[in-house]
């Protein structure tokens, strides 16, 4: 699949049940290769390699209980403090992004209050700074490096 992600030395194998699986560096095994995950793969080694963001500091796929309900998010940057400062939503390429996937890790973002939100399919990618004083948001015209944020 050809994304708009600089490539980076991907190790896929096949599971025992006969699916196709990627290494996840940032949580140390194989998982299912799906599209979602072909993206979240490129972007996270994207935001490492190329944004300097530090690969000790990127949680995947965690769970949040937000207003009782039970939430996974895809990928969240903290602080050197240990603070949310990136949220990021991934979908697959053939998803195009719009005002619901925006909305939807806005709504994560109410139980994180992350200074970031960022959306990817892989073939856009979208950024806001968040601006909790006048309760809006900010889109970016790049990516900030993690000395940025």
């Amino acid at each position: 699949m050809d994304l708009n992600l600089p490539g980076y030395d991907v190790r896929v194998r096949e599971s025992e049940n006969g699916d196709k699986e990627i290494f996840d560096s940032f949580r140390r095994k194989y998982v299912k290769l799906t599209p979602e995950e072909w993206v979240r793969q490129h972007f996270l080694h994207f935001l490492s390699d190329e944004k300097e963001y530090p690969a000790t500091l990127i949680s995947v796929e965690k769970q949040l209980i937000i207003l009782g309900r039970s939430k996974r998010f895809d990928a969240v940057v903290f602080k050197n403090d240990g603070t949310p400062s990136v949220l990021i939503e991934f979908k697959a390429p053939s998803v195009k992004l719009n005002q619901n996937v925006v909305e939807q890790v806005a709504s994560y973002n109410f139980a994180l209050h992350a200074n970031f939100l960022i959306v990817s399919n892989g073939l856009s990618h979208y950024c806001c700074k968040m601006d909790y004083e006048n309760r809006t948001y900010n889109l970016m015209s790049e990516i900030p490096f993690f000395k940025e944020l």
